[in-house]
């Protein structure tokens, strides 16, 4: 019993990501080896739409490439926001 709940603590601390969506945005954490396809995939389920972007920049979308890039740090907080109509798809 000890060890399967040792187990289940263990996966819970180290998960490379953490965190909670509140007011059409979603702040979270990242461990590292983490990239911007990963984030911008996060951000996309956790709010339920393409249409956002990052509050401080980490990551954008380059339609030439076809995917999100840029260069997030690892154990950094960041938040993404669902865009209004002022702001560009990612």
């Amino acid at each position: 019993m000890i060890s399967k709940l040792l187990l289940l603590v263990l996966a819970l601390f180290s998960s490379s990501v953490t965190g909670q969506p509140s007011n059409n945005c979603y702040t979270f954490t990242v461990g590292q080896g983490t990239g911007c396809q990963y984030l911008c995939n996060l951000c996309s389920t956790q709010l339920g739409t393409n249409n956002y972007y990052f509050t401080d920049n980490v990551c954008t979308y380059d339609s030439g490439l076809g995917y999100c890039t840029g260069n997030p740090i690892a154990y950094k907080q960041y938040t993404c926001c669902a865009a209004g109509e002022e702001k560009d798809e990612l």
